[in-house]
């Protein structure tokens, strides 16, 4: 298949090349080189032409060629089954670079577009569109943790971060991943400083595809697939929950509450409607499987005045819940989006990019999930057959004959006087809703080159609007649930009378409610020197004025961001780099006299692999150094306004006892902190440490970080320096102030090694991304009684709980062990360690029990493999996290009272399971002893995931359809969230009160035209 791509090289000389190159137009350029594939291996063989496809000249077997040309000229490069795509060719450069490489050095970073291998700073990027022909997936950020060192789902260790498309905040939903040309991870200081207060930690930038000039290109994108359900939680039926429920009320000393007869018959399943037995997560419900399907087209074109990038796409899925109205849920996407560049003189140029998104989700007033893990299998029918009611009980045929919600012409909804609503009545009777968005996003911009004023000297406006709005519209129908009063005559059973709670009404008029909206502004502009003196001293400098303001419905203060920035950058041969990345940012949360903060950073790389000790190694081709390190000053961590201001309200609702008059109607005054005129910036303190090298000819590339981060001056309200009787309880109040004290530190390293080689006709490649960080509390201020439990020292993501000593066996080892004061204690509960010694069993026993990993798990890894064999392509990605507990305290675990019982009470204690349980003694009374967090209820998290497979073949279209109308074609098959592998993984891949997590399974096809 031969495939052609045109590239003006005049341009990219233009861009690459010293002015002085220029100067002598007519003059033919010498370029010698090779060929090279994205691999690093040689294209022997390729032609390569003029635009007029007169051959210059062909590779010989190394991929080596040597031409002349004129610097405006246009180059071809053809060879047979290669995507061989010219960009550049450099004085002096030793080899001519592929399209796609090309683009993929060029890397998006604050306000400019750099070269990746001077990257300084803790940067990394994924380009979308390589990784799409292989791993076809539709959410941008979907797996970037197995891609991008560094990024946990947070970066490095930070608890959140500014995510920009194309230059302005929005949110990752927004955006499909085929739209997406780049996706830059900016993580150290000195890569998110321009940006200002509201980046301080960390940056996620999305830029969007834009068209190329050329022939028009069309490309097409179906994909049709299926979620399966991964792990069910699993309840106990009623017959067993009501033995076990008997069990729990004689272990509190109270009667049984259900009979041996009750029990048999919900055991038996002889008549369902009169002894239920209801499971949520069977076939009656549930389907087995749920679709999703989604069409894309793609159109991008243009010339040298007008470019071009048109996207729309198309999206649909169904659910889980296959009866009543949730038969019909369906949530459908559709977007289009447009961006053109055009060349408005000869010095400016312009962009306009529009998008706009519709979202419909259809679902039903009620919450099933919910209504799963709570609702008992024993307490109502949730259908009452018509045909069981004996046939002289008028007044239950009436209520038949007049039931608005006759189901299948054979049932009325049931229901308790206690149950008067549940969830799969509601589903049937309750109506349906629709969840309505529309999102609207705008761009614009100029460029000027102002080399008529000082050359190199250039101007960038940009403007972005985004305005979304989502509501509900929804019928809401009250209904009728009937409770029936069963007898049996001759051994049938029958409904002697119902009891109906409700009434069947519907207003037939839809309802509004959670209403929304959001508008973004955001602006920058900039002025840009680029130079490069006596062809060794490149020097840049960007002067940037940039802010962006959120305003969201219902909310008084918007969310702003404003700074002043100033780069500072110095290139010497490409060897030594300096660059310098500081901000003026200013914030309305704090004291007008401290608004203003100066974040200053730098750079330094070395790129050592140049120096004269390092020519002519057979290992390395290219290794930079670098050392990056300031200071940022940042309000994310100031949560609300005026927290500077002693605050006092006024509480009138006889909630409050405390009062400042006798009489009727008091109002009371309360204060609800102090003053701090003194408020100030929380700063990111940081230095960071990056190596990037290139090995073996390209074959392996390795770039990793190594950071110490801190937060300090975080704001507190310090109980440990101030009188106790500054706060009081009831009612909430303080005369404490916020001041910036705490400080947390962060410390890790990541790192990303790549490996491609050809082995036999194999293509090969292998990535193996990792990220590891860990977290202390360096200051806070605290009292504690007991030193090991001070919050200073440990990870800020502890989790603390008591320690447990397995189960209480008997009463002799209760009254022997400290006084536990939860609540009374016997045989089968939780038994406790004495941290402290003084013979109580109290809060202040807690310790440290291990990382939360609230931030993202300490140790991330992500191994991706590929491997091409002729037209068939193997993609394959795992996941690892590892480090981080978390606590079993869903009500799947923490069972009592009248809960509803999962398949852990199996293993409760009892006297003749004392030996072997694995769950404390069922009450119905006291749960508070067992049902706290302990390590008896902490589990790791760690796991390993095969998030992603995917084959993928390649329809030689250019001999099955002539390559006329169908230039390509793809069609691929592929898995998501195939396997885990977990000490823990039924709890992992199991939600509870949510829609079980699914795998999928797809099928696509792509082509171009």
């Amino acid at each position: 298949m031969k495939q052609r791509y045109i590239i003006i090289f005049w341009l990219v000389l233009a861009v690459i090349l010293p002015d002085k190159a220029f100067a002598q137009n007519e003059q033919l350029l010498r370029i010698s080189g090779v060929v090279n594939t994205q691999s690093g291996l040689p294209l022997p063989g390729a032609t390569i032409m003029n635009d007029e496809e007169v051959v210059l000249a062909t590779t010989d077997e190394n991929g080596e060629f040597s031409i002349e040309i004129l610097p405006n000229s246009l180059l071809i490069i053809e060879r047979e089954g290669y995507e061989t795509k010219v960009l550049r060719a450099g004085a002096q450069s030793s080899e001519i670079i592929m399209f796609s490489e090309w683009e993929s050095r060029q890397v998006n970073t604050a306000y400019q577009r750099q070269d990746a291998n001077n990257l300084l700073g803790g940067i990394n990027y994924v380009n979308v569109p390589e990784l799409i022909e292989k791993n076809y997936f539709s959410f941008p950020l979907d797996n970037m943790d197995a891609f991008a060192p560094g990024f946990h789902g947070n970066i490095w260790g930070n608890n959140e971060y500014l995510l920009l498309v194309d230059g302005v905040p929005r949110d990752a939903g927004s955006i499909t991943a085929l739209e997406v040309e780049q996706i830059t991870f900016l993580k150290g200081v000195s890569a998110v400083a321009l940006y200002g207060s509201r980046a301080a930690k960390g940056v996620i930038m999305i830029t969007t595809k834009r068209g190329v000039a050329g022939k028009q290109q069309i490309s097409f994108r179906a994909n049709t697939g299926i979620h399966t359900p991964r792990e069910m939680p699993q309840y106990l039926g009623s017959a067993e929950y009501m033995t076990l429920f008997n069990e729990a009320r004689q272990n509190d000393g109270l009667q049984p509450l259900f009979s041996q007869e009750e029990i048999y018959h919900h055991g038996a399943g002889t008549n369902p409607y009169r002894y239920p037995s209801i499971d949520f997560y069977s076939p009656e419900y549930l389907q087995e499987a749920y679709g999703r399907h989604d069409g894309t087209f793609e159109i991008s074109g243009g010339n040298d005045r007008a470019r071009y990038y048109t996207n729309l796409g198309f999206m649909s899925e169904g659910s889980l819940l296959d009866f009543g109205q949730a038969v019909h849920n369906r949530n459908e996407r559709f977007n289009i989006r447009g961006n053109v560049d055009m060349n408005l003189t000869k010095n400016i140029t312009g962009f306009a990019d529009a998008a706009v998104i519709f979202y419909n989700g259809r679902g039903v007033n009620a919450n099933f999930w919910e209504g799963a893990a709570n609702i008992r299998p024993h307490r109502f029918t949730p259908l009452v057959p018509v045909s069981m009611l004996e046939a002289d009980d008028v007044t239950s045929q009436n209520y038949v004959n007049n039931s608005s919600h006759l189901i299948d012409g054979r049932y009325l909804l049931g229901g308790t006087q206690l149950e008067q609503t549940n969830p799969i009545a509601g589903i049937y009777a309750g109506g349906s809703s629709q969840f309505t968005s529309r999102q609207y996003q705008f761009n614009t911009g100029v460029n000027a080159d102002l080399k008529s004023i000082l050359p190199g000297l250039t101007f960038n406006y940009r403007f972005g609007l985004d305005y979304a709005t989502s509501y509900n519209l929804s019928f809401n129908n009250n209904y009728a649930v009937f409770e029936p009063a069963w007898n049996n005559y001759a051994g049938q059973d029958l409904i002697s009378n119902l009891t109906r709670f409700g009434q069947d009404a519907s207003t037939r008029t839809q309802n509004i409610s959670n209403s929304v909206f959001q508008q973004t502004l955001a602006m920058s502009a900039q002025f840009n020197y680029n130079t490069v003196i006596k062809e060794d001293h490149q020097i840049s400098a960007m002067l940037i004025g940039g802010g962006f303001q959120t305003g969201t419905s219902a909310l008084y203060h918007r969310i702003s961001n404003a700074n002043l920035g100033l780069h500072l950058g110095y290139n010497y041969k490409n060897k030594y780099l300096v660059e310098m990345n500081n901000a003026m940012i200013h914030s309305a949360r704090l004291p007008e006299n401290n608004r203003r903060a100066f974040s200053p950073t730098m750079s330094l790389g070395w790129r050592i692999s140049e120096e004269g000790f390092m020519k002519g190694n057979s290992i390395f081709d290219n290794l930079l150094l670098s050392v990056s390190g300031g200071i940022i000053h940042t309000d994310l961590d100031i949560h609300d306004y005026y927290l500077y201001e002693q605050i006092y309200t006024q509480q009138g609702d006889g909630t409050v006892f405390y009062t400042w008059k006798d009489g009727l109607n008091n109002i009371s005054t309360i204060s609800r902190r102090g003053a701090n005129p003194d408020m100030t910036f929380p700063r990111r303190e940081e230095i960071n440490f990056g190596v990037d090298a290139s090995l073996f000819k390209s074959r392996l590339f390795f770039n990793g970080s190594f950071f110490i981060s801190r937060m300090n001056g975080l704001l507190v309200q310090r109980g440990d320096i101030y009188p106790s009787y500054f706060t009081t309880g009831w009612p909430a109040s303080s005369f404490i102030p916020w001041e910036n004290f705490n400080s947390d530190q962060r410390t890790g390293f990541d790192f990303n090694i790549n490996v491609r080689e050809k082995v036999g006709q194999v293509n090969l490649n292998v990535g193996l991304v990792g990220t590891y960080y860990a977290t202390r509390a360096i200051e806070r201020g605290e009292n504690w009684l007991d030193s090991y439990q001070n919050r200073t020292g440990r990870p800020i993501d502890a989790i603390w709980g008591l320690r447990n000593m397995g189960f209480f066996q008997s009463e002799e080892e209760i009254n022997s062990a400290p006084n536990q004061i939860f609540g009374e204690v016997v045989p089968g509960d939780i038994r406790y360690m004495d941290q402290n010694g003084d013979g109580v069993i109290s809060p202040q026993d807690e310790v440290f029990l291990g990382r939360g990993g609230w931030f993202g798990a300490p140790l991330t890894l992500g191994l991706n493999v590929s491997a091409q064999w002729k037209n068939f392509t193997f993609f394959a990605l795992g996941v690892a996290r590892r480090g981080a507990f978390a606590m079993r305290n869903s009500s799947y675990f923490w069972i009592a009272g009248e809960a509803k019982y999962s398949e852990v009470v199996r293993d409760r204690w009892t006297p003749e399971t004392a030996d072997e349980a694995t769950f404390p003694r069922l009450t119905t009374l006291n749960g508070a002893n067992n049902f706290r967090n302990s390590d008896f209820w902490l589990y790791s998290t760690d796991r390993f995931d095969l998030a992603r497979v995917q084959i993928t073949y390649n329809i030689p279209a250019q001999r099955l359809f002539g390559g006329d109308f169908i230039k390509g074609m793809d069609v691929y098959m592929s898995g998501a969230n195939l396997l885990t592998i977990a000490p823990n993984r039924k709890i992992l891949e199991m939600n509870i009160g949510t829609a079980p997590q699914t795998r999928f399974f797809n099928l696509g096809v792509a082509a171009q035209f």
